[in-house]
């Protein structure tokens, strides 16, 4: 066949080299440069097209002599077709999504930057970004491994190329990249795919998508046609058989060194060269009106022209389309990670009770039913595989970003369940929040959700026993509900009695150190400087001194700012555990002899009962946490002026302390249906509701259709209060429906009559 001009131009010689960002634009780096470099760059190439070396495309290998433009005009047309497409979906994405720019990574080995220039080209002209990560000719397959993973991770890279030799192509490196970034088409899922027919959902390989382009316009029809696919074995052979094959012709792969080789080729209507190999076809070989379509350099670094015998040329050459279509599916790529990012639709699948009868004991009934994997279960309600962290094989940490990705998504509807009258056994609260979805979901098949207190440990294993609901209406495991779960209230208490250690540490540096001691303490010398912390200079500010140089303060000053004079008897704060440990209600601190004297009377609280759990109930973010915990008075100064946890200087160590306890944790009912667990019980020393985040999370989840069930502890008349008073003006959401439980036993509780 005879190349347009268009291809010819496209196959022009390009430099080699790493590209580089410099301020005018993109140079190209020596190899000498690249070597003093370690060999390994990482590049960012951005408006292309403006430096693409006067404006001509190119390829490593040039075919054939030069012939006219009108020679064979049909073969610029799917090129000009694909650029155009791609051109506008991208239009078509940046109007509804401005902050989107799909990019293209290429991750090679060595200097061949020949694939590398061609996809410049074509991303230049159609609008997209590409990243060059330059690798030593002879790196590792971990080496390897650990780009594509990085690449796998970064949101903004919605598709990832492998140009590599042969030999680094291992089954490990191909499935070490997403599938949904394959936009090659080389690993085994897609290829499966791509077999199995499933087409919407594979990447096609763009040397093969170019392949049937040029054979759909060499001919009318492609059904019955016969085809030879002419060089080695691997995806792209298998993905070439299988769209010639779906188009109902009869296709045929074939070595280079197999006898019949002639034969083949008389045969066929079209011959794929796919590897170039030792052995020429000459052009007696090939049938009138036969093509020859030649896939080699595109492939193989270097790989050399295959001309039949006796000719000029080897056929189109397919590099250029191949790019192009390699641009369409990074565009196709980033239009499915935005729909990726939308609402799912709930595929919940529940589980089966099998009810006895006597109904056995709780701890039998959680352990006789196996819940499913909880990243399973994630799926099914629509969270994405980057939002959960799992904890084991049935809880699993929900991040904060899912309400980034669903703000724009209607909430369900909001269901508080309250108790009119505690009782020493509890009153059924968790049992009809968990029987309430369970029938919700499992039975009426609309979306709802749970969302709980996570149990202290003090009734668990005082009279009550936990809390993770009764009978057929249980979160399980049980055990794991009960006991630790993911450590949220081990965080508190970690960070509670952090707290109070700095506030007795601060009390014994102030009354034994002079000023200037505790200055160089707080503000030491580091490479001969000292410089306020941002915290620092927040409390100077409190204190009305405007100065942000250390060696500005005055005498009094400093005095200051080092002396808080926490008052020992006005300490408000006190350390937590969270276990009934009765002779730990008062104590005394300060009795080892490097305290120096200074005792003082103190005690514990139940670590639900800190206020840092009060802060986790109501904050809606990290940053909402951490101003809140930097306002905790601790208590007071001998002047009656208040001290908070940022005057000590902690703010940023509890952050860090609660990071992860901030995240509700995914758990499940007996039928399989999802609970957020999260926050702390006891409405009468806490607030003893649920998150404001563990709702909000719910809320978005379940679709605008859906439902969240949200428990307040305790009586009605002090955890519903302390849901409306100061829960829903934190979280600024309002209850659709209130279910009152009122037990026989509550009853006659409420109305003191003996039980």
């Amino acid at each position: 066949m005879i190349l347009s001009a268009a291809f010819r131009n496209a196959c022009r010689g390009f430099p080699t080299g790493s590209l580089s960002r410099s301020r005018t634009g993109v140079r190209v780096l020596s190899s000498k440069e690249r070597s003093e470099s370690g060999g390994r760059s990482r590049v960012f190439v951005r408006d292309i097209s403006s430096s693409s070396g006067g404006g001509s495309a190119g390829a490593a290998i040039r075919f054939g002599k030069q012939r006219e433009q009108t020679d064979v005009p049909a073969y610029e047309n799917p090129l000009r077709e694909v650029i155009q497409r791609s051109r506008e979906k991208i239009a078509s994405l940046q109007k509804h999504h401005p902050t989107v720019k799909p990019v293209l990574a290429i991750i090679q080995a060595g200097e061949d930057d020949a694939l590398l220039e061609m996809n410049k080209k074509m991303a230049g002209k159609i609008g997209l970004d590409v990243i060059q990560i330059s690798l030593p000719r002879e790196c590792t397959e971990d080496e390897i491994i650990e780009e594509v993973l990085k690449l796998n991770e970064d949101r903004k890279v919605h598709g990832v190329v492998l140009h590599l030799p042969r030999t680094s192509l291992t089954s490990r490196v191909l499935n070490s990249l997403k599938p949904e970034k394959d936009v090659d088409g080389v690993t085994d899922l897609n290829v499966g795919r791509l077999v199995r027919g499933d087409l919407n959902e594979s990447f096609v390989p763009p040397v093969a998508r170019a392949v049937m382009e040029l054979m759909g316009r060499h001919e009318a029809s492609l059904e019955g046609k016969k085809a030879v696919i002419l060089g080695g074995h691997g995806p792209l052979e298998v993905a070439l058989q299988g769209l010639m094959q779906e188009r109902e012709m009869m296709v045929l792969s074939s070595a280079w060194n197999t006898d019949s080789l002639q034969k083949q080729v008389l045969q066929a209507d079209v011959v794929v060269v796919t590897n170039a190999g030792q052995v020429n076809i000459p052009h007696t070989w090939v049938r009138p009106g036969g093509m020859v379509i030649n896939c080699g350099p595109a492939l193989v670094s270097g790989a050399q022209c295959c001309r039949p015998s006796g000719g000029d040329d080897c056929g189109p050459w397919v590099g250029p389309l191949a790019a192009a279509v390699r641009m369409q599916n990074v565009v196709k790529s980033s239009y499915r990670w935005i729909q990726q990012q939308q609402y799912r639709p709930w595929r919940l699948r529940s589980l089966k009770l099998q009810p006895l009868s006597p109904v056995p004991s709780d701890i039998e009934i959680s352990r006789g039913q196996t819940p499913k994997a909880i990243n399973l279960l994630a799926k099914e309600i629509g969270l994405l595989s980057e939002e959960i962290e799992a904890y084991g094989e049935t809880k699993a940490k929900v991040r904060l970003s899912l309400l980034e990705r669903l703000k724009g998504q209607p909430d369900g509807k909001y269901v508080l369940v309250a108790g009119i009258t505690p009782t020493p056994l509890g009153e059924g609260k968790s049992t009809v929040t968990i029987g309430l979805v369970q029938a919700l979901t499992a039975h009426l098949k609309l979306n709802s959700f749970a969302c709980l207190r996570q149990p202290s440990q003090g009734p668990t294993f005082g009279v009550k026993g936990g809390a993770a609901g009764g009978g057929y209406a249980q979160v399980i495991p049980m055990e794991e509900f009960n006991l630790h779960l993911t450590g949220d209230i081990h965080a508190i208490t970690a960070a509670n009695n952090l707290v109070a250690a700095a506030i007795d540490a601060r009390m014994l540096h102030e009354a034994t150190q002079s000023d200037k001691a505790l200055y160089n303490r707080l503000v030491p010398l580091v490479n001969g400087q000292r410089r306020f912390s941002p915290i620092q200079i927040a409390r100077l500010q409190r204190l009305g001194i405007g100065k942000t140089d250390p060696r500005a303060l005055t005498p009094e000053e400093i005095g200051s700012f080092v002396r808080l004079d926490l008052d020992p008897a006005k300490v408000t704060w006190q350390r937590v555990v969270d276990t009934n440990d009765r002779f730990l209600r008062k104590i005394t601190v300060g009795q080892a002899n490097t305290e120096k004297g200074h005792a003082r009377q103190t005690q514990f609280d139940i670590a639900v009962a800190s206020e840092i759990m009060a802060i986790l109930a109501l904050a809606d973010g990290l940053g909402d946490m951490k101003e809140r915990l930097g306002r905790m008075v601790v208590g007071s100064s001998r002047r009656g002026q208040p001290i908070t946890a940022e005057d000590l200087g902690v703010t940023g160590a509890l952050a860090v302390l609660m990071k992860d306890a901030i995240k509700p944790t995914l758990m499940q009912t007996l039928e399989g249906t999802p609970v957020f667990v999260h926050a702390g019980p006891f409405a009468n020393i806490a607030h003893g509701n649920s998150s404001v985040l563990a709702d909000k999370l719910a809320l978005k989840l379940v679709g605008e259709e859906g439902f969240v069930v949200t428990e307040a502890g305790f009586g009605a008349d002090i955890g519903m209060e302390k849901f409306f008073n100061i829960k829903c003006r934190a979280s600024g959401l309002r209850p659709d429906v209130v279910v009152l439980v009122a037990t026989v036993r509550a009853l006659k509780m409420h109305g003191v009559v003996p039980s």
